[in-house]
């Protein structure tokens, strides 16, 4: 399998329009399959969701004890265990850098400000069963840890009812103790509206199968989310000194993630181009998931050369990716051009997996282009505004007009009179 090298513009163009229609259509049946399962949970609860657990993973329990957590965990190889911890520190003191107080600011007898303060209850989803993602855990919950979340409920999916101790392990390493084996859509619903074992929460974060997403989707509103994740994606700007087995290597740890992922080179180089689509050939061949890799990149991988770095630029603004590389002479000079990215990895030895795994920022990115709007899961994203305002007489006298006057060009004379009666008392008192 060789990725596709493309030069003309008619070819690039009919990959961008293929690209951008990734993973965006659904099935309607699976939206109405999801739609029921909500609201049957939404109805019946426990009830409901048992049903549910017992139909999709084979088994009617929903919620570990501390001991069985203490004792999945320990199953988990010690090295692992190591790693978690070492990661979980970084992870945690990126996001401490991240924190945000109250703040208040007086002048002419008004005082004005943001009172900020921690959502009280997240639900923290986690795939579980035969997929493994501790790193999961690490970047959901200590966010929500410190930002000061008080209540985190974790939801793992267990087919069969085998529980994943690496997962396990990272849940006992942050402390938490409220965690359900349940998946699927019918979790996002126990979350989002609750049942008798399951308290709602107040946002739902974590990434999931379509059932999921599409149930994060529709619960939205009655909870807040953190987004609708699509399939992951890099793109590398590279110019001619750029290593071309680095590349490689990269773009298949995209690859390798699902057959919808994404994974484009842009560079200025014919010879860069075609010497990293032979070391795709080469390396594809050693991977444990090669048959993953190769469909991915047969549908959206793709080697793209431009005239120079001003097009490259162009192109990977257009694409806003989730994860970005620049493997140039000068990353810092391309990287003060770039407009919208998930993140972006400068220079040859930072790989996108260090990212993943035990750099420090967040892993939960914008996917499918919505990095032009949309950031990283962070600690703000746990924390809520409320807008603090309060008033002296004379700072009621010095804005009173204006009010008024605004009010009643709106045609909202009660507005308008919650204003001026308070003037007729001062006039009244004449003070």
């Amino acid at each position: 399998m060789r990725v596709r090298v493309l030069k003309g513009k008619k070819e690039i163009t009919g990959f961008l329009g293929r690209l951008k229609k990734r993973g965006r259509g659904v099935d309607p049946q699976i939206m109405l399959d999801v739609q029921k399962i909500l609201a049957a949970v939404r109805k019946s609860g426990d009830e409901a969701l048992k049903k549910f657990t017992l139909r999709y993973d084979g088994h009617e329990n929903i919620r570990l004890s501390s001991r069985q957590i203490d004792g999945h965990a320990k199953k988990a190889d010690k090295s692992l265990m190591a790693a978690l911890e070492f990661s979980a520190k970084r992870i945690r003191a990126f996001h401490e850098r991240q924190k945000q107080g109250s703040w208040f600011f007086e002048k002419q007898g008004i005082k004005l400000g943001q009172i900020i303060k921690p959502l009280v209850r997240a639900g923290v989803y986690v795939p579980g069963g035969k997929a493994s993602y501790p790193s999961s855990v690490l970047m959901n919950v200590i966010p929500a840890q410190v930002a000061g979340v008080r209540e985190i409920a974790v939801a793992v999916p267990s087919p069969g009812g085998n529980i994943n101790p690496s997962v396990m392990a990272a849940i006992r390493l942050l402390g938490v103790t409220e965690v359900y084996t349940i998946g699927g859509a019918q979790a996002v619903a126990a979350l989002a509206y609750g049942t008798r074992t399951i308290k709602r929460v107040d946002k739902i974060v974590g990434p999931g199968n379509i059932y999921v997403a599409m149930a994060k989707k529709l619960v939205f509103g009655e909870v807040d989310i953190d987004m609708i994740a699509g399939p992951s994606e890099i793109l590398i700007i590279a110019d001619s000194a750029a290593n071309p087995d680095f590349m490689a290597a990269d773009m298949l740890s995209q690859a390798e993630h699902d057959p919808l992922a994404s994974s484009v080179l842009v560079t200025d180089s014919e010879d860069l181009a075609h010497r990293t689509a032979a070391s795709i050939q080469e390396q594809l061949k050693n991977l444990s998931r090669k048959q993953i890799a190769s469909k991915s990149l047969q549908s959206y991988g793709a080697i793209i050369i431009r005239k120079d770095m001003d097009e490259a630029v162009e192109l990977a603004n257009l694409i806003a990716p989730e994860h970005l590389e620049i493997m140039t002479r000068e990353p810092d000079v391309i990287a003060e051009k770039i407009e919208s990215a998930g993140a972006v990895f400068l220079g040859d030895w930072s790989a996108e997996p260090l990212g993943d795994y035990a750099a420090g920022p967040n892993h939960v990115l914008p996917t499918g282009g919505t990095a032009r709007f949309s950031s990283p899961l962070g600690v703000y994203d746990f924390l809520k505004h409320t807008s603090y305002l309060k008033f002296s007489q004379k700072g009621f006298s010095m804005l009173a007009g204006v009010v008024e006057e605004i009010a009643l060009s709106e045609g909202l004379t009660a507005h308008g009179n919650s204003v001026n009666i308070r003037r007729q008392r001062i006039e009244k008192k004449g003070i």
